[in-house]
């Protein structure tokens, strides 16, 4: 199917009426964490992000006053829009880290759900967690109907460098299933302004552009997935009535496959395919031009579910052998200032 197709089988299904609820996390609850393995550091491990000094990439480092940590609010494109924050301690300037949530899912779910608002700041991170427009199900991709969330994000992102000490060389943004997608479209939406994209459950729904800038993007997959299936295919096989109806206008590639893609976009070559953890598989490419990276991890009979989160069973199971927030952290903390 052509992109195009895709993309507008894509904002048909958005619109419907939200009977999917296919990424919604749990409400936030105490959870079982992760079993850490020796990929993932421990939670009193000290924060490996080093603040810059170079102060010519910095921003907001003398606004008054500072942005604070909670809920905000902010009207774009004659729509009023909502994010959640993150503040971490220090003066800065700190990396930006951007958290989407999933179709049918909503901010405060994605925050508990990921953790990187709270593993995030630990790390010297200023997190900000931004909610789909009123009315919509989740994020308009790039090149679909619907309210400019490109825009929006391109525009909190200038309202975090405003109003906080931020480092604008290092943005990054991360997230689950259609907030995963919208991560990854970023990377061409936003014209090489992210640094690094973590895509956890929907890599496949975002097709890369011809030239992407040099960016680090980790993924993160389950073999299990009801919802994105890694194979490729329609989404939700599981549905029915008018969703099934629209689900069947929309053939996602499989997931290895657009990871290729999307390493075959950066010029990256020398693929590799390592096992850093039982039930898991790491797909890399050991040369990609000016500091890209593409990291493919594929959990075997993992479900539409954040590897070492709260377990969802009605969305499959969860992978209890890495930690994908500590891995996207690491990556990110180990990716280059623009």
């Amino acid at each position: 199917m052509a992109r195009g197709a895709i993309a507008l089988a894509l904002a048909a299904l958005l619109a419907a009426s939200p009977v999917a609820g296919c990424a919604a996390a749990p409400q936030p609850a105490p959870a079982r964490q992760a079993q850490r393995s020796p990929a993932s550091p421990q939670p009193d491990q000290s924060p490996s992000v080093q603040p810059t000094e170079d102060r010519g990439r910095a921003s907001g480092c003398s606004a008054a006053p500072r942005l604070e940590a909670g809920r905000h609010t902010m009207t774009h494109d004659g729509l009023r829009r909502t994010f959640l924050l993150a503040v971490p301690k220090g003066k800065g300037p700190h990396p930006v880290l951007l958290d989407l949530h999933g179709l049918g899912s909503g901010a405060a779910q994605e925050s508990f759900y990921s953790r990187l608002a709270v593993e995030g700041p630990r790390r010297g991170y200023v997190v900000a967690t931004p909610q789909a427009a009123d009315g919509r199900m989740g994020w308009t991709l790039p090149g679909t109907p619907g309210p400019d969330d490109a825009g929006f994000l391109a525009a909190l992102l200038d309202r975090l460098e405003s109003g906080l000490c931020v480092n604008r060389g290092r943005a990054f943004a991360a997230g689950m299933s259609y907030g995963a997608a919208m991560s990854a479209a970023l990377i061409c939406a936003l014209d090489g302004r992210l640094a690094g994209v973590g895509a956890v459950g929907g890599l496949s729904v975002a097709r890369p552009c011809d030239r992407p800038l040099p960016t680090t993007l980790l993924a993160f997959h389950g073999t299990a997935d009801r919802a994105v299936p890694y194979r490729g295919g329609h989404p939700f096989p599981d549905a029915t009535g008018a969703l099934r109806a629209l689900a069947d206008l929309v053939v996602l590639p499989p997931v290895e496959r657009a990871a290729d893609d999307w390493a075959r976009a950066f010029g990256c070559s020398g693929r590799a395919t390592t096992r850093p953890a039982t039930g898991v598989r790491l797909r890399t490419w050991g040369s990609c031009p000016e500091g890209a990276t593409v990291r493919l991890y594929t959990l075997d009979g993992g479900g539409h579910t954040w590897p070492g989160s709260a377990e969802v069973p009605r969305l499959g199971a969860t992978a209890r052998t890495l930690d994908a927030t500590a891995l996207i952290l690491d990556a990110f903390d180990r990716t280059p200032a623009r």
